[in-house]
């Protein structure tokens, strides 16, 4: 079964699939080494100017004169207006027009500069987004620390004989916290200000967000010390939490969609834009996913595993893309201060995405003893989201078009870039992955650990540290240092990269030993190499992540205010500066 398994269309898909992801890698590293470049070429054209005045100062009067005078002649020099206009031919005899554009549809954009203006915000608003993304920050660190531990035990699994440190405990806390606590978190609360903005008004109850902020965090602290004791919901991935905490989160969802939808009813403008389109269908598509997922009836024998492959990737495809997404539509129009390629597209890939996810999660199974027709049917939706991908990635990566050089200028721009790549590749090679023969290659493999960060982390962390970086400093007019923000974005580009290549080409090996009928104790041996390397990756996004932590901090704390003292009296200064 194992020959010519590398000409399987699945394998070669992904082959290609990463391929593109390295591509993308050495074009933004090319495009960094370039400005990194044109700096030096502009601090040498300095020292230059430098050397010119020291060599005026051992210059006669006579021959300053000289110099001067003709300076003098090139700064007056001034255009008579109908060089480039009236009925003459157009000439540029002096060299001053450095690019034209031809394309009406390509309108130039703002350039990246500082400015002493930062975005209106109502109080109430801004505190809920930075409680909502303080939160978000410190699971995110709290959750990959956990899961650098696990990474650190594939290597030396007798580093602890603590039962509440066991990798079966420690292994849920890790997914439910970066889960419920780091991404959730995170979008609901870059949501609170996409909602806002885009229906021109103020929340509808700020008092219903803070109370969700509660019921959330409560949510992922009482689960994880639950999992932590012993106490969970079985073998439901992702739904270890038992039902009267995970009870907590579903009120605080439907809370959130209560306030979201009232907004958008309350909103002072005609149009739905397109963000809030896949951010409400998210929240209700969730809600109804969690009451399917513990409802009692559904779990037991075949039928709780129909409902596990339901509840596991509508949680993925349903509530983090699907919101996330909708975050998107918004922010990238917003960093490259132009409108959204095409609002069509935008409406086909949501309506496709609603079509297609809610029938894969059966994909999981093939070969089990699911009707063979169910999981016919999840292939085949599979091969269907091709269409909202590609659509998606379409309308955002024509919307980056002419804002390549942002790339040099911003790490902001990368992020989004990176994010959205991953979307096209990971959702591809989940389609790919979908298909019968890859599926019994990878099926129970390490491969899935690098497919689901490809998606959760290569997706859903790039595009929501895209959208923070784009709004955080201008509601609080910080602006983090671009070193620190680039040590952040490679450390977890490399990272992820070195984590998913590793995982994919060791579970590759791993599945085809099993093929073969090779006892599995060997394939474990023939695993650890490549856990070696899911350590290195899971430390350098582990330490990315303490690298955000810390600019997320610069960016919302409130620095002491200035003062200088007059005659007795204070006068208080206040200044700000904000990249847009």
């Amino acid at each position: 079964m194992t020959k010519d398994w590398e000409t399987s269309p699945g394998i070669i898909g992904t082959v290609v699939l990463v391929i593109i992801v390295l591509f993308v890698a050495v074009v933004i590293f090319l495009a960094k080494l370039n400005a990194y470049l044109d700096r030096l070429k502009q601090k040498k054209l300095n020292q230059d100017r430098m050397a010119f005045s020291d060599e005026l100062v051992s210059l006669d009067n006579d021959e300053i004169d000289s110099i001067l005078e003709n300076r003098k002649k090139a700064l007056n020099y001034k255009l008579k207006g109908d060089e480039l206009g009236s009925l003459n031919k157009a000439v540029d005899k002096k060299g001053l027009v450095k690019r034209v554009r031809k394309d009406p549809n390509n309108s130039f954009f703002d350039e990246k500069k500082k400015t002493p203006l930062s975005i209106e915000t109502p109080k109430e608003l801004k505190q809920i987004v930075t409680y909502y993304l303080a939160a978000a920050t410190f699971w995110l660190v709290f959750g990959t620390l956990v899961g650098e531990y696990l990474g650190l035990k594939f290597i030396w699994p007798e580093l602890d004989k603590i039962s509440f440190l066991s990798f079966g405990r420690l292994r849920p806390v890790h997914t439910n916290t970066v889960f419920w606590g780091w991404a959730s978190l995170a979008m609901i609360g870059l949501g609170y200000f996409v909602i806002a903005r885009t229906s021109n008004t103020k929340i509808y109850s700020y008092a219903k967000a803070k109370i969700a902020w509660i019921l959330i965090n409560a949510t992922v602290l009482l689960g994880n010390i639950a999992l932590m004791s012993g106490i969970n919901n079985g073998g439901g991935e992702y739904r270890e939490y038992i039902w009267p905490i995970m009870l907590l989160f579903a009120i605080g969802l439907i809370l959130t969609l209560y306030n979201f939808y009232k907004t958008v009813a309350t909103r002072k403008i005609k149009e739905i834009y397109i963000s809030n389109w896949f951010i409400l269908a998210a929240l209700v598509w969730t809600i109804v996913l969690s009451v399917i997922g513990y409802l009692p009836f559904y779990q037991n024998g075949m039928g709780e595993t129909v409902i596990q492959g339901y509840y596991m990737h509508q949680g993925v495809g349903m509530w983090f893309m699907t919101f996330t997404l909708g975050l998107v539509y918004y922010y990238l129009p917003a960093t490259l201060n132009k409108p959204i390629y095409s609002y069509s597209l935008g409406v086909l890939a949501f309506w496709t995405q609603m079509l297609f996810y809610t029938m894969i999660g059966t994909h999981h199974f093939v070969f089990s003893p699911l009707p063979w027709w169910l999981q016919t049917v999840a292939i085949v939706f599979s091969a269907g989201m091709f269409i909202p991908v590609i659509a998606g990635s379409t309308n955002f990566l024509m919307t980056m078009r002419g804002a390549w050089n942002h790339i040099s200028k911003s790490y902001v721009l990368p992020f989004f870039l990176v994010g959205v790549i991953f979307y096209f590749v990971g959702s591809s090679q989940g389609s790919f992955q979908a298909f019968r023969f890859t599926n019994f290659v990878w099926h129970f493999t390490d491969f899935n650990v690098a497919h689901s960060h490809m998606t959760m982390y290569g997706i859903i962390c790039f595009l929501l540290w895209g959208c923070i970086y784009t709004i955080v400093p201008k509601l609080n007019g910080k602006e983090p240092s671009q070193l620190l923000v680039g040590g952040h974005f490679w450390l977890a580009f490399i990272g992820l990269f070195a984590y998913m290549i590793s995982l994919m080409y060791g579970g590759t090996l791993r599945g085809l030993s099993w093929m073969e009928g090779n006892p599995f104790m060997e394939s474990v041996t023939l695993m650890q190499p490549y856990w070696v390397w899911r350590a290195v990756g899971g430390t350098l996004m582990f330490i990315s992540h303490l690298v955000f932590a810390y600019n997320f901090y610069y960016m919302v704390k409130k620095e002491p205010e200035k003062s200088t003292k007059r005659n007795g009296g204070t006068e208080i200064i206040k200044g700000e500066s904000v990249t847009v």
